[in-house]
C-alpha cells in the first residue's frame, strides 16, 4: 500500500487505485519474452518463440482497431502478464505523473497492488480500514473504453462420487462405476447453461476438472450468474442432482460441497452511483468512447466493495488474457493512466 497526501485546502474524499501483480496459473509467467511492435500495419505478428505461430487479424480482428499504433505481444512461449501489470505500470506512471507535477492538484490518494487476484483470494488479507479510502477503482478490464460495476455472483462445488469396483467378470448388480455415475451427474445439469453456450448476463456451470477410476471420482465446477436469484437457482439445481443419484444409487454416492466465493458488486456500487459517472467521464475526457458492461468473471473489487469499500473495474488495455496470445498496445495503457489522472481530478470541488 501507499499514499499521497492532499495538496487542496478543501474537503476531498480519499481515492484509491488497486491493480494485482499475480498472474494467471493457465500458462507459464516466467521469463517473459516481450515482442513490441510499433507502428503496427495490420498484418500477422509471428510469435518468434514457437515457429508457426503468430496473431492474425483473421482470427483476432480486434488487432485491425489498433493499427498505427505499438503492440507488445509475447513470444508465444508465456502469458505476457499485462494481467494484470498493465494496471500495475498505470498506476505507476499516474503516480509518476503526480509527484512530478505538483501544480497538479488531487485530494488523498491510496494506492494498492494485491497477489492472488487469479484464484480468488486477491483481498482476504487486504486490510480496508488501513488503506482508508472511501471509493477505489481497480484497473483490472480489457479493451479501452471498459468500464465495470456488474460482475458475476460466483460459487465453487466440489463433487465427490463413491463408487463400488468390482472383478469385472462377476460385476452384474454390483458393481458402480463412478466415472460412468459421475457422467451422468454431469448430464443431469443443463447443456445449454455451459459457458461456451453463453454471454451477457447469461450464466452458467462450468466442468473445470476431473479426476476418477471405477472406485471414485471426483467432479469440479464454478458456477455463475449476475442475478442472485438465478444464481441461488443453480445451486439448487446442483443439490437437486446429488440428491437424484443418491437416491438412485443410495446415500453417500454424491457428496456435494458447495461453496460462495464472491457477490455481484452491483448492489454495493449503485448506491454510490456517481463514482461510476466520474469513471464515465474521466474515460470522455481522455478521447473514449465508454462502454458500461458487465463483467463475465469476477474482480477483487466484488470482495472490497462487500466490505465497505465500493470498487468499480476500468480497462487496463489488454487482450486475449491468460494465454499466450495475450497482447497490449501501448496507446491503450497511456490512456488508462489518463483515466487515472481525470477521476483524480473529477473528485476535486467544482470552482
Amino acid at each position: 500500500m501507499g499514499r499521497i497526501p492532499s495538496n487542496v485546502e478543501e474537503e476531498v474524499p480519499a481515492i484509491g487505485f488497486i491493480a494485482h501483480v499475480d498472474t494467471a496459473p493457465d500458462a507459464s509467467g516466467e521469463n517473459v519474452k516481450p515482442q513490441i511492435i510499433p507502428s503496427y500495419d495490420g498484418s500477422d505478428i509471428p510469435l518468434e518463440g514457437v515457429p508457426g505461430l503468430k496473431l492474425s487479424p483473421a482470427e483476432f480482428p480486434e488487432l485491425l482497431n489498433h493499427i498505427g499504433e505499438t503492440i507488445i505481444t509475447t513470444d508465444g512461449t508465456t502469458l505476457l502478464g499485462a494481467d494484470d501489470k498493465a494496471g500495475v505500470a498505470e498506476i505507476m506512471d499516474a503516480v509518476q505523473y503526480i509527484v512530478s507535477h505538483p501544480e497538479f492538484k488531487h485530494g488523498p490518494i491510496r494506492i494498492g497492488f494485491t497477489p492472488d487476484e487469479e484464484i480468488g483470494r486477491g483481498v482476504v488479507k487486504f486490510d480496508v480500514e488501513k488503506f482508508d479510502a472511501r471509493y477505489a477503482y481497480t484497473m483490472d478490464g480489457g479493451e479501452a473504453g471498459e468500464l465495470e460495476f456488474e460482475n458475476f455472483n460466483a460459487a465453487s462445488a466440489k463433487i465427490h462420487i463413491q463408487g463400488s469396483n468390482v472383478h469385472p467378470g462377476t460385476a452384474k448388480g454390483k458393481m458402480r462405476n463412478a466415472i460412468l455415475i459421475g457422467q451422468e451427474f454431469n448430464s443431469l445439469l443443463p447443456v445449454g447453461q455451459r459457458p461456451e453456450y453463453t454471454e451477457g448476463y447469461e450464466g452458467f456451470f462450468h466442468l473445470i476438472s476431473f479426476k476418477g477410476s471405477v472406485e471414485e471420482a471426483d467432479f469440479a465446477y464454478i458456477i455463475r450468474d449476475h442475478s442472485r436469484s438465478k444464481f441461488e437457482e443453480k445451486k439448487a439445481a446442483i443439490r437437486r442432482c446429488a440428491d437424484f443419484i443418491n437416491a438412485k444409487y443410495g446415500d453417500g454416492t454424491a457428496t456435494l460441497v458447495l461453496k460462495d466465493q464472491y457477490y455481484n458488486m452491483r448492489e454495493q456500487v449503485e448506491p454510490h452511483y456517481r463514482i461510476v459517472e466520474i469513471a464515465k467521464k474521466a474515460i470522455e475526457e481522455s478521447g473514449i468512447t465508454p462502454r458500461v458492461q458487465p463483467i463475465r468473471g469476477g474482480t477483487d473489487g466484488a470482495n472490497l466493495s462487500f466490505r465497505g469499500l465500493p470498487c468499480p473495474n476500468i480497462f487496463a488495455g489488454g487482450l486475449n488474457f491468460h494465454g499466450k496470445m495475450e497482447w497490449v498496445p501501448l496507446e491503450s495503457m497511456q490512456k488508462a493512466s489518463r483515466v487515472i489522472l481525470n477521476i483524480i481530478s473529477g473528485f476535486l470541488p467544482l470552482d
